[in-house]
């Protein structure tokens, strides 16, 4: 299954309600899955972003819709890249010629 990682930034709704976080990642964890995919990892983070999610989707139109539907409360902006792992990276590569 494909691999995605997200990076988060809490609005400033996400952070009056930081409270509620836990529940919030609670539940976009069980949506993903109902998705068919999981969430592998997941860090809070220091810096430009709050929050690291690596996860799992069967395709890249799953991936998009569970990175929209996270968006949609208000509480997090986010940014999707596909991760592509070493031995694909090495294929890609090597076709280069």
């Amino acid at each position: 299954m494909p691999t995605y990682i997200s990076l988060a930034r809490w609005t400033d709704q996400g952070r009056r309600g930081i409270s509620e976080s836990p529940r919030r990642l609670d539940a976009a964890k069980k949506m993903l899955q109902d998705m068919g995919g999981q969430v592998l990892a997941f860090y809070m983070t220091m810096g430009e972003h709050d929050m690291v999610v690596i996860y799992e989707a069967p395709d890249d139109a799953v991936a998009a819709r569970f990175s929209l539907k996270s968006g949609q409360g208000g509480n997090i902006h986010g940014l999707t890249m596909k991760a592509f792992p070493e031995t694909a990276y090495r294929e890609i590569v090597a076709s280069l010629g």
